[in-house]
């Protein structure tokens, strides 16, 4: 999805790139397949010149690795949201929010899971504590079976979305999220 956003952007002549800094695996609060979001976002996000808004899709190995276990829970992973939050707000950046997808099918999904999930996005949706909140949750979902992803999203490992879900995570992104505090280009000194 961050592509077919870099594409939009152009598209409209939003002088903005995008920056994807994304791991597989990656957890908000441990380690996964990788260092966790909160160990990386200095070095990731925070140290990045020129940036101005931060789109936050974090969440769902936290959840599904921890599969039936109480931690961590929900609130964790939203107290690992506030953080990230507090810290991009410290440097003036805008903060956005994005829903987590369904993952019912994927090797880790549980009904603990799935009630994790929805607190989360719920929190995503509601708290305000985000500048501007991206729904890919809505965007993917199956409306007869809210928690799976379409089928024609759905590559078959029921957590990652294809090429066309992708496209349309990007198409569900307001353009306006980005339209202000935008700061103009930098003329080229060559």
């Amino acid at each position: 999805w961050p592509d077919h956003l870099a594409k939009r952007l152009a598209r409209e002549k939003l002088p903005m790139a995008v920056l994807n800094l994304g791991i597989g695996g990656n957890r908000v609060l441990d380690e996964g397949a990788g260092p966790s979001a909160l160990s990386r976002i200095d070095r990731d996000v925070l140290a990045q010149p020129g940036i101005t808004h931060v789109i936050f899709l974090e969440g769902i190995n936290d959840i599904g690795g921890a599969r039936d276990k109480a931690t961590p829970g929900a609130a964790d992973v939203i107290a690992g949201h506030r953080q990230v939050i507090e810290l991009a707000r410290a440097r003036g950046l805008k903060v956005i929010g994005a829903t987590l997808t369904p993952f019912e099918g994927a090797n880790y999904y549980t009904a603990a899971g799935e009630a994790k999930r929805q607190a989360l996005n719920e929190w995503i949706r509601t708290s305000k504590m985000y500048d501007g909140v991206i729904d890919f949750d809505a965007a993917l979902r199956d409306p007869g079976r809210p928690t799976r992803t379409l089928p024609q999203y759905d590559p078959g490992d029921h957590l990652h979305a294809t090429g066309d879900g992708y496209r349309v995570m990007a198409e569900a992104i307001d353009l306006a999220l980005f339209k202000a505090g935008v700061r103009p280009a930098v003329p080229s000194s060559k």
